[in-house]
């Protein structure tokens, strides 16, 4: 400890260090300046926002290449953006959507595509039935604790997926559903995970729809401007290009050293950074032996976000609002949504390349990856106008050292119910938030800013400034962007699957055997 005399931090002493510029890391500190906490946030980069970005320049304007979506239910990121003095505005699905399959669209509207085939229809409705069924058994806040816990957590989705589905199409919609929501590979994910991920985002529909769902709205002016605001209250309290890479609680105050070996002292620390990078500092105690696999089991997802700009956007003229569903092995991009200004200005396509197509397609040169986009887009859409973009920005998360991926951390099977529980755990006076700790719309700015607050009620708490009831704080649901309630129709209640259904027509075909039997025996037994 020679070289971190307390003499030489005598000038950098506070009650709390944030490690993380991002919107958790920010909402914390928000939240504790509030309190008259003496705060400070250490962020890596060399801007705030985390895995949110806002690119501005003379092409784009503004475009979000990091978390951009908000909507109903998420009901904190829309009360601090709010405050902050951001607006939304709606994603557009105004025309028709199309889905892209067996080398043909369709086009359709509403949140999922149709589907024709009775039987598949059959597989398609018990798939969202059996997953937001299985979903209810699962604590949001527990989902170790769930009645099935170890035995699905032992499952993959893509073993799940095959147990639920009897059609091929279901099977292959299922794992484009995964690799959306979570920018990873059925094979790859915890089906307790999985299941809870989407529980606690409010269900299959309500994560996977734009009207009502997790992508309704965007912010005007960009998601980034969240943290950047919270960055202009925080004033010099938020330190950028300065990685953590030392902390020790070792002594009365924590000393928390940056790479460039600048010391802090204080008395708590909250890390808001993804779980693996825990890993890229030095503690002193080291982490307890759970925490410690925790960090190094959890992946970051795969993914490479795309957006093409066109000088007009010639997608409507088809009666297209420019969101696609594209299930085609050889294409790059998996689903699209209209990127165009809520205004009409700079049309834009938002693409994502996701899991296993990120990693290829990352090898490629970026007018190579450019190439094979618009050459989708023309072939879905069926224009031509597809091949002469204006512009093209392109985020590949995969490459930020300190993200390690997007949108979030994902659970491997086993991990949930062997290292899950310490999540959220404080390490004696370090306590832990990231979107990845939250337990409403985790993986999403709205679990960001849950885990940030949470985490600075409980260091409130340690300060003896919050009672421990008010750590967890239920959010009233915002008025200027109310949820309307998912329900299913009867038959979407009880349709049977079709495993129930060849049950039905086995007991019925048996039922119809016994009758003409007995019907064909009769005279003969008269006789």
């Amino acid at each position: 400890m020679a070289s971190r005399e307390k003499t030489s931090v005598a000038d950098h002493m506070f009650d709390v260090v944030v490690i993380g510029g991002g919107i958790s890391g920010l909402s914390a500190a928000k939240l504790l300046s509030e309190h008259d906490v003496n705060v400070l946030v250490l962020e890596a980069r060399d801007r705030v926002g985390g895995r949110t970005y806002t690119v501005r320049n003379k092409h784009v304007n503004y475009v979000d290449v990091g978390g951009a979506y908000v909507g109903p239910t998420q009901n904190r990121i829309l009360r601090l953006s709010k405050e902050l003095g951001i607006e939304t505005y709606k994603v557009n699905v105004s025309e028709r959507l199309v889905q892209y399959v067996k080398g043909k669209s369709y086009p359709f509207r509403g949140a999922f595509p149709p589907v024709w085939n009775p039987i598949a229809y059959l597989d398609y409705n018990n798939l969202w039935r059996t997953m937001d069924n299985m979903g209810k058994e699962i604590p949001a806040d527990a989902p170790w604790q769930a009645p099935h816990a170890e035995e699905w957590d032992r499952m993959t989705m893509k073993e799940l997926i095959n147990k639920i589905c009897w059609t091929k199409t279901a099977r292959q919609f299922a794992s484009l559903f995964v690799n959306i929501n979570v920018t990873s590979e059925p094979h790859e994910v915890s089906a307790l995970w999985f299941l809870w991920y989407v529980k606690q985002c409010g269900g299959t529909t309500r994560i996977f729809s734009v009207t009502n769902g997790g992508q309704e709205r965007k912010f005007i002016g960009g998601s980034g401007q969240v943290s950047e605001r919270m960055m202009d209250l925080l004033g010099d309290r938020v330190k950028l290009k300065c990685p953590v890479t030392y902390v020790d609680q070792s002594s009365d105050n924590i000393i928390v050293e940056t790479l460039n070996h600048e010391l802090y002292e204080c008395r708590y620390v909250i890390t808001a950074i993804p779980p693996v990078l825990t890993s890229k500092i030095h503690f002193r105690p080291e982490l307890p032996s759970e925490r410690n696999q925790l960090i190094q089991r959890l992946p970051m997802g795969a993914i490479i976000k795309c957006m093409m700009y066109y000088k007009e956007a010639f997608w409507k003229k088809k009666d297209y609002c420019g969101c696609m569903i594209i299930e085609d092995e050889e294409s790059p991009i998996s689903i699209t949504l209209d990127d165009t200004k809520p205004d009409g200005s700079l049309p834009a396509i938002m693409g994502f390349i996701l899991a296993r197509k990120a990693d290829r397609l990352a090898k490629l040169h970026k007018e190579i990856r450019k190439k094979k986009i618009c050459e989708l887009y023309a072939k879905v859409l069926g224009s031509q106008e597809a091949l002469q973009p204006v512009h093209y920005e392109e985020k590949n998360w995969c490459e930020e050292q300190y993200s390690g991926g997007c949108y979030t951390a994902y659970f491997p099977p086993g991990i949930m119910t062997l290292y899950g529980r310490v999540i959220r755990q404080p390490v004696g006076r370090i306590y832990f938030a990231g979107t990845e700790t939250a337990t409403q719309w985790s993986g999403y700015m709205e679990g960001a800013v849950e885990a940030g607050e949470r985490a600075a009620r409980e260091v409130l708490n340690a300060l003896g400034k919050v009672a421990k009831k008010d750590i967890w704080v239920q959010e009233p649901e915002s008025k200027d962007i109310p949820s309307i309630e998912i329900s299913r129709t009867f038959w979407e209640r009880n349709l049977p699957s079709v495993s129930g259904l060849l049950k039905i027509l086995g007991f019925s075909t048996t039922v119809t055997v016994l009758w003409i039997v007995m019907h064909k025996f009769k005279p003969l037994a008269r006789s």
